[in-house]
């Protein structure tokens, strides 16, 4: 195991526990320790911690916690198949749509009232996952020409659908008053669900498209010489790119589905780790996988904590954080591109 994966875990340890942890009521670090090591069967602990620490660690705090790490991750380890597929660095798991059609099947779930007895609190993110793949779908259809989708096409289809579906997701809001906040909080990246069910229906999502992308680290280096050369190199171009696009799709949507809109994430986490460790896809997936569930779990805690008692969503903190990380990198690119002419 590699010093800069060592190194990922340790944060991302680090960043759980801190998370499990800091809230509303603060858990010791030692009780902590010792709440979790009761559920090993034999270990000689008295549960000498009151009873409402339990019920917040074990019913709210933890399974908030790890859709959140779910969330990051899932949103890193597309950015970076993105980044790779689109040969772009600015690329994020967004571009082709995915968060504008979870938006609109989002809040048309909440503006016409669908029965919620049918699928109870699974209504809205149900309405989220189909709205961004049925939304990648069309994209996808629409950038086809042939037998292959340039790349070019498929980035230009994702902006004009997104558009359109944005334009829709705005108009429902305004003619629903009553479901506009809640909308708006979603929209923002607000994880407003609690308990396991969340988790244990986002994980199979997240974990078969990110288990899809970590396969592909050898695919996306080829890609990277064009696809023309990675074609004669024997890679199968058109098949390579449908897989990792509808993983890394699938991925998104679950954890758009259940967290909300989460932005910069998956934009910022596997730049940073490009610059760290290099180009080379083998370990950017990983790192940026770990990377992006670190970097969402802390911008959790000061959701949770800079205003507290009040929650704020998660998505300002990302947006507010990464948009002058942003900025820096398109100055940087800039003064690298000057510099080099």
């Amino acid at each position: 195991m590699t010093r800069p994966l060592l190194i990922a875990l340790l944060l991302l340890t680090l960043a759980l526990i801190l998370s499990v942890a800091i809230g509303s009521v603060t858990i010791p670090p030692v009780t902590l320790a010792r709440m979790l090591l009761a559920q090993i069967p034999g270990l000689p602990i008295q549960p000498d911690w009151p009873d409402s620490f339990a019920a917040i660690l074990f019913q709210l705090r933890l399974p908030h916690v790890l859709l959140i790490a779910l969330t990051g991750a899932a949103l890193s380890g597309s950015g970076a198949a993105y980044q790779g597929l689109f040969r772009n660095p600015l690329a994020d798991p967004y571009l082709i749509g995915v968060a504008s059609g979870a938006g609109l099947g989002a809040v048309l779930a909440m503006t016409i009232r669908w029965p919620y007895e049918l699928l109870g609190m699974f209504t809205v993110p149900v309405a989220a996952f189909a709205g961004a793949l049925l939304t990648v779908g069309l994209v996808y259809l629409l950038a086809f020409r042939g037998r292959a989708a340039p790349n070019t096409t498929l980035i230009l289809a994702g902006v004009a659908v997104g558009a359109f579906a944005s334009a829709v997701t705005s108009f429902l809001m305004l003619r629903s008053q009553g479901e506009l906040h809640r909308a708006l909080a979603w929209l923002l990246g607000g994880a407003t669900m609690s308990g396991w069910q969340p988790v244990l229906a986002a994980f199979p999502y997240i974990a078969i498209g990110l288990g899809v992308l970590l396969t592909a680290g050898n695919a996306l280096d080829v890609l990277q010489f064009g696809e023309e050369q990675a074609q004669q190199l024997g890679l199968p171009v058109a098949r390579t790119k449908t897989i990792l696009i509808v993983a890394a799709s699938m991925a998104t949507a679950a954890a758009v589905s259940f967290s909300g809109v989460i932005g910069f994430v998956g934009l910022i986490v596997p730049h940073l780790v490009r610059l760290l460790v290099g180009p080379g896809y083998r370990r950017l997936i990983p790192l940026s996988i770990l990377g992006g569930a670190s970097a969402l779990l802390l911008a959790d805690v000061l959701a949770r904590t800079i205003l507290a008692p009040q929650d704020l969503p998660v998505g300002i903190i990302t947006a507010l954080t990464g948009a002058p990380f942003f900025l820096w990198v398109l100055r940087r690119a800039q003064s690298s591109s000057s510099s080099s002419s």
